[in-house]
C-alpha cells in the first residue's frame, strides 16, 4: 500500500469566478490566530497550494479556500484564500463560495430563510448573511472588513503604458486601480491577454514604486492584484471592470512573465476597493447601490454602510452581495509515488514560475 493524501472539497463558482473549498485539509494548518495560520500557509505549505491550483488538478483561473475551525468565539469557521499568487487573507467571490457550500452540505446549519455566518479571516471577523429558500442558497451578502484608500491618483511609471494614475486601496486585499482607458484598452472579453498584460505590468510597477503595509497586520503588504475599469461613473453606464490575477512571478527583464488571467466575477475584495476610492472622490454615497460587473457580464451589488477608521485610514463599510452555485463534489489524491507532488505549470497557458 502507498501512502496517500486525500482532500475532499467542494467545487463552486461565484458568479463565474471558480472556487474549491477544502473542507479536509485542517489538520495541515497550524497557528491559533487567523494571521498566525495565514503566515504559516505561506511559509509551510505552498506546496498544497500549487498542487490545488496548478495542473493536472488546477488551472489558470483556480482559486481555492481552506475551510478551518474558527478562532473565535461565536464564529463558525475560519478560511485562508489560495490564489494563483499565493496565501490571501481575505476574497469577497470566495468568502460567497464557502458560505454557499458550507450550507448547501450541511457544514453550517440552515436556520431558516436568513442565515448568520461569521467567518474569521486575518484581517478580521467577517459576516455574511445568506438568502436561502428550502436547501438552495440564492445569494450571500458579506459583510466586508473596512476599506481604505491610500492614494488616490498616484502616478505610476508603467513599462510600456507610461505614467497611468491609479488608486492604491485596500479592501481585504491591497489593489492597485486604473481606468482602462488610460492603459489603451477596453473591457473586452477578446482582448483578455491584453488587459492581463496591462495588469502585470502595472503591478509589477507597483511592487516597486508603492509601499503599503496594513497598520492591523504587517505581514499584510505590497500590492497583490490590479483592477482596470471603466473610470468615474457616469449615469446611464455600467460601472464594468476585470482584476488581473498573476500565476507567475513578474520579472522586469523578462516579457514573457508580463502575464496573468482575468477574474470572471466582479470581484468581492476589488469592489470594495473600488467603493471606497470613488467614496472618497465624492461620486458613491452611503447606503448606495453599487452595480459592478465582470468581464463576462456577471455582477456583484456593493454597498457602503457606513464610516470607521483604520488606525489613521479613514475607512469605510462595504458589503457585497452575489451568487454562487455548487458545481461538484471532488475527492483529490496525492500518492506518495507521484511525480508532480506540486503539480506543474506549461509555458503554453501558464506565465513562466521562475
Amino acid at each position: 500500500m502507498t501512502n496517500k493524501l486525500w482532500l475532499d472539497a467542494i467545487e463552486v463558482h461565484a458568479e463565474g469566478e471558480p472556487g474549491r473549498i477544502l473542507t479536509s485539509a485542517a489538520g495541515l494548518v497550524l497557528g491559533d490566530t487567523m494571521a498566525e495560520r495565514l503566515a504559516y500557509c505561506r511559509d509551510n505549505l505552498d506546496w498544497l497550494r500549487r498542487l490545488m491550483l496548478h495542473e493536472p488538478r488546477g488551472y489558470p483561473g483556480l482559486c481555492s479556500v481552506l475551510i478551518l475551525p474558527p478562532v473565535n468565539p461565536g464564529s463558525d469557521f475560519g478560511i485562508v484564500v489560495l490564489e494563483q499568487g499565493g496565501f490571501t487573507p481575505m476574497s469577497g467571490s470566495n468568502t460567497i463560495c464557502a458560505v454557499t457550500a458550507a450550507l448547501e452540505t450541511g457544514l453550517v446549519p440552515i436556520t431558516g430563510p436568513e442565515v448568520q455566518v461569521t467567518i474569521d479571516t486575518a484581517v478580521g471577523t467577517v459576516k455574511a448573511v445568506a438568502n436561502v429558500e428550502g436547501s438552495k442558497v440564492l445569494s450571500v451578502t458579506v459583510v466586508n472588513v473596512p476599506a481604505y484608500v491610500v492614494e488616490l491618483d498616484f502616478p505610476l511609471e508603467v513599462p510600456e503604458l507610461g505614467t497611468i494614475p491609479v488608486d492604491i486601496v485596500f479592501g481585504g486585499q491591497f489593489f492597485a486601480q486604473a481606468r482602462v482607458a488610460d492603459c489603451g484598452l477596453e473591457l473586452d472579453p477578446d482582448k483578455g491577454r491584453e488587459l492581463a498584460r496591462a495588469g502585470a505590468l502595472i503591478k509589477m510597477a507597483a511592487l516597486e514604486q508603492v509601499k503599503v503595509e496594513h497598520p492591523l497586520n504587517s505581514d499584510i503588504n505590497g500590492i497583490n492584484l490590479v483592477m482596470l475599469h471603466t473610470g468615474d461613473r457616469v449615469p446611464g453606464r455600467q460601472d464594468r471592470n476585470t482584476v488581473v490575477l498573476n500565476n507567475g512571478r513578474l520579472l522586469p527583464e523578462d516579457p514573457s512573465t508580463w502575464t496573468g488571467a482575468l477574474d470572471r466575477s466582479p470581484c468581492g475584495t476589488g469592489t470594495s476597493a473600488r467603493m471606497a476610492a470613488l467614496h472618497a472622490r465624492g461620486q458613491l454615497g452611503l447606503n448606495e447601490d453599487f452595480v459592478h460587473r465582470s468581464i463576462i457580464g456577471s455582477e456583484f451589488v456593493g454597498r457602503l454602510t457606513g464610516t470607521t477608521t483604520v488606525a489613521d485610514h479613514a475607512a469605510v463599510l462595504p458589503t457585497i452581495t452575489g451568487r454562487a452555485w455548487i458545481t461538484g463534489h471532488t475527492q483529490w489524491v496525492l500518492d506518495e509515488n507521484d511525480p508532480f507532488q506540486t503539480g506543474y505549470t506549461l509555458g503554453d497557458i501558464w506565465a513562466p514560475q521562475s
